[in-house]
């Protein structure tokens, strides 16, 4: 079976007050990400659970390329620009071994 794409997540508390420049911030600066030959998509999604907190998922070819573009400069530059807006995080990286979509709707003919 192929393997499908790399995926990384990561989970952001942003500083109370603050999450409106961080998702003009975020929208500004994500070309970074999206712009990198590698990459195959990134969403961020704010959590209906807690305040504050946002969940950034990005999914990129394999591994090591996504490893090679961590520790870009570009990429330092894009955290350096997200830092302030943060007060904690955690990443968590995953394979994705299965992608399931909703079969067609048939239309009837009539």
């Amino acid at each position: 079976m192929a393997q499908g794409p790399f995926r990384v997540m990561l989970r952001m508390q942003i500083n109370p007050g603050m999450e409106p420049d961080f998702e003009r911030t975020w929208l500004g600066i994500g070309g970074v990400i999206t712009g990198h030959p590698a990459n195959l998509g990134q969403w961020l999604m704010r959590s209906a659970e807690e305040d504050g907190v946002y969940y950034i998922i990005s999914d990129w070819v394999d591994e090591p390329r996504f490893r090679e573009f961590e520790t870009s400069d570009a990429h330092l530059e894009h955290r350096k620009k997200l830092h302030p807006y943060r007060s904690g995080g955690s990443m968590t990286t995953m394979n994705v071994v299965a992608h399931l979509t909703p079969a067609p709707v048939e239309v009837a003919a009539g």
